[in-house]
């Protein structure tokens, strides 16, 4: 049996289809309301640039989220693509430390 694993999900993605299209906000909208220019939010958006606390908070405050909803999607994201890149070299580069009897 095969195991399908799912592409990391960027929270540029999340912000894109689970926010501003169903509201109907375009991204100048949203950075104008937000007090962010332009260019910086649709980097995030374009998944080029990862979520910051400074924009995890206004987005937070704007939607009535948690910042740790935004910066937890970054981390997860991260976490994804780094374990997707390391691949099977961790297990072999890094032994578990022994714990010692006591």
């Amino acid at each position: 049996m095969t195991q399908d694993k799912l592409n990391p999900v960027h929270p540029g993605e999340i912000l894109a289809e689970e926010f501003l299209k169903p509201m109907g906000l375009t991204p100048e909208q949203l950075a104008s309301d937000i007090g962010v220019n332009i260019t910086q939010l649709d980097k995030i958006i374009a998944e080029k640039e990862g979520m910051n606390a400074d924009m995890a908070l206004r987005l937070a405050r704007y939607f009535g989220t948690s910042p740790r909803f935004w910066t937890g999607l970054q981390a997860d994201y991260d976490l994804d693509v780094t374990s997707e890149y390391l691949g099977n070299r961790l297990e072999q580069e890094v032994k578990p430390r022994a714990v010692a009897a006591g």
